[in-house]
C-alpha cells in the first residue's frame, strides 16, 4: 500500500531524516540521532514534522452541548481560546481515540466552533463516528488540515525562538491556550492565518502551529537555519513515555476505559451530562477496575518492550504497553497493564525478555517532569 506523505517530506529528506511507514504515512523516525533529538528537546528545542495528524474544526448551533454526548469531560470547563484533552468513547467505555478539543468560542446566535486534533491512524475511524452521530443538518464537520502542515515546537527554548522567527509575542498563550496569528517575518505569507496552541505531547513547554503549505514550509527550514533540531517519531516516543503520555493503539484501545488507563480525571461523572459510555463508567466506578495502567522502572539495563509479559510470584499478571531507555533518566522505563492489587507503588515483578526474567519495580508516574513549566 503506498504510503502518503506529508508537504515537508522533502525537506525532511534534505535534513537527513530516515524515513519509516507509520499510521499510512512515511515519516521520519530519526535525523541526527535518537538520543541527540531527544536531549535538544530537554534542553534547548526542537521541531517535529507531526502533519499526519488529523485535525477538524466542527462549526453548529450550540455545539460543545452536542459534542458533549461523545466525550465524558465537562467541555463547559473550558471557554474560548481554552483546551482540553479528552477521549471518544463506545458504549462499554472504552477508548475509540484520544484528542484535543480547542474551544473557538461562538456568537450571540449560538453558533459554535471547535477545533479537534486527532490521531493518524484513527482518522477515518473517528470521521465516520463523528458523522454518525453528530447528524444534525446544522452541523458543520471540516477537515481544515487539507494540504496544510502540522508542527511542533517544543522544548524551554521553543517560545524565544518562535518568537524571534514570527516576530510575535507569545508569551500571553497559557498551557492548552490558543489563538490565531499572522506571522510578521518577511519570509512569510502574511495573508495566510496561523493556528497556534500552547500544546504538545514530549512533556516540556511549547506550541503546536497548524499553517498553511508555504508558511509551514518556511517555519520549518528558518527553525532548522535558527538552531533547532529536527526531531523524528523516535525521539517523540521516547519524550511522550518519559512524560507517561499515553499512545493510542498501546497505551489505550477500545478495549481499556479512562479509569483503568489511569485518565479518571477526565470523567465527569459528577456532572449531569449523557455520553456515550457514561453507564459502563458508573459500573466500574461502583464495583472497580479488574485491569491497571502502571509505571515501571527495571532493575539493570533491560529494556521491557511492547507484548513483553509481566510476572508477579511466578505468574504471568499483566503486558508491558510501551517501553524504552530513558535518555533523560539513563534506565528503562515501561507502562503496563496489570491487577489493581499490584499497583501498588515499590510492589515487585519481573518482566519476561526473551525467556528470562528481569526484576521491575512498580513507580510513580509520570517518570519525568520538566523543570521549564
Amino acid at each position: 500500500m503506498e504510503q502518503l506523505r506529508t508537504p515537508l517530506h522533502d525537506l525532511s529528506l534534505k535534513a537527513g531524516g530516515r524515513m519509516v511507514p507509520f499510521a499510512g504515512w512515511e515519516m521520519p523516525v530519526q535525523f541526527s540521532g535518537l538520543i541527540q533529538e531527544h536531549n535538544s528537546v530537554r534542553n534547548n528545542a526542537g521541531v517535529f514534522d507531526i502533519s499526519h495528524m488529523g485535525v477538524l474544526r466542527i462549526d453548529g448551533q450550540n455545539i460543545k452541548d452536542t459534542f458533549q454526548r461523545l466525550i465524558p469531560t465537562d467541555l463547559h470547563r473550558i471557554s474560548e481560546g481554552e483546551a482540553c484533552y479528552s477521549v471518544l468513547l463506545n458504549d462499554n467505555g472504552g477508548i475509540i481515540d484520544d484528542l484535543i478539543i480547542y474551544d473557538l468560542g461562538g456568537n450571540k446566535n449560538g453558533n459554535e466552533s471547535l477545533i479537534i486534533v486527532i490521531n493518524a491512524a484513527c482518522f477515518e475511524q473517528d470521521l465516520k463516528w463523528l458523522n454518525t452521530h453528530l447528524h444534525e443538518k446544522s452541523i458543520s464537520i471540516k477537515n481544515i488540515k487539507k494540504e496544510g502542515v502540522l508542527l511542533a515546537v517544543q522544548g524551554p527554548k521553543s517560545l524565544s525562538y518562535l518568537e524571534q522567527i514570527s516576530e510575535i509575542s507569545l508569551t500571553d498563550i497559557p498551557r492548552f491556550g490558543h489563538r490565531f496569528i499572522t506571522l510578521k517575518g518577511t519570509s512569510f505569507n502574511n495573508e495566510n492565518e496561523t493556528f497556534i496552541a500552547r500544546t504538545g505531547y514530549t512533556g516540556e513547554n511549547g506550541f503546536e502551529l497548524l499553517l498553511s503549505q508555504e508558511n509551514g514550509r518556511i517555519l520549518w527550514s528558518e527553525l532548522i537555519n535558527n538552531g533547532l533540531s529536527p526531531c523524528g517519531l523516535g525521539s517523540r516516543d521516547t519524550l511522550r513515555l518519559e512524560a507517561a503520555m499515553h499512545l493510542y493503539g498501546q497505551d489505550l484501545n477500545e478495549e481499556t476505559t479512562p479509569f483503568e488507563a489511569g485518565l479518571g480525571w477526565l470523567v465527569n461523572l459528577e456532572a449531569p451530562i449523557q455520553f456515550i459510555g457514561r453507564k459502563a463508567l458508573e459500573t466500574q466506578a461502583e464495583k472497580g477496575i479488574a485491569k491497571k495502567l502502571i509505571g515501571l522502572k527495571m532493575k539493570g539495563k533491560a529494556i521491557a518492550r511492547q507484548g513483553y509479559p509481566v510476572f508477579e510470584s511466578g505468574k504471568q499478571i499483566g503486558e508491558i504497553t510501551s517501553g524504552t531507555w530513558s535518555p533523560t533518566l539513563e534506565e528503562a522505563i515501561a507502562l503496563a497493564y496489570v491487577p489493581p492489587t499490584t499497583s501498588k507503588l515499590g510492589t515487585q515483578v519481573a518482566v519476561n525478555i526473551r525467556g528470562v526474567n528481569h526484576p521491575a519495580i512498580v513507580v510513580r508516574r509520570p517518570f519525568y517532569r520538566t523543570q521549564n513549566p
